[in-house]
């Protein structure tokens, strides 16, 4: 018995996608075209982190624990909505790098404070400048204006 074989569906080129979707209904809602900008930015920022050997994650907490030396590992999950154990994961990983270090808290010896190392301190700024290039690359097309109203609604959203 031969299977009959169905015609393959066309694959649509990105000009055609784009066309696909400005032609829907999704550019009106808000919340498409956040997760749409966030594709974007977060492709692109990954590709930058991975050249330091970071992930979003990592760059994170590394960025929590350097602006408070000592903070409490589980304050700092909380801080970012990481759950306890991609926490515990994403620490190892910034201490093997020797960029964080991991004591127990002198309040609680069942808690864990972290602080950065002098490697940890000058990667944070080396990256946070490329974040800052990378983002004005990104909003390149939007004025200082815009720029600054996007970011404050975006705070405002997240409840900052």
């Amino acid at each position: 018995m031969t299977k009959q074989r169905t015609p393959a569906t066309p694959t649509l080129h990105s000009d055609d996608l784009s066309l696909a979707i400005r032609k829907s209904n999704l550019p009106d809602f808000t919340g498409y075209l956040i997760k749409r900008s966030w594709v974007t930015i977060q492709r692109d920022l990954r590709e930058l982190l991975l050249g330091f050997n970071l992930s979003q994650r990592s760059m994170s907490v590394l960025s929590v624990v350097s602006a408070n030396p000592d903070i409490n590992q589980s304050d700092v999950a909380a801080a970012l909505s990481i759950e306890r154990s991609g926490m515990v994961v994403i620490v190892d990983e910034l201490e093997d790098l020797d960029l964080i270090r991991r004591e127990r808290a002198l309040t609680d010896r069942r808690a864990y404070a972290l602080r950065t190392t002098l490697k940890g301190e000058h990667l944070h700024d080396k990256v946070s400048a490329a974040i800052v290039a990378h983002e004005n690359r990104i909003f390149a097309n939007l004025s200082a204006a815009e720029r600054e109203s996007l970011h404050v609604i975006l705070s405002k959203l997240v409840g900052n």
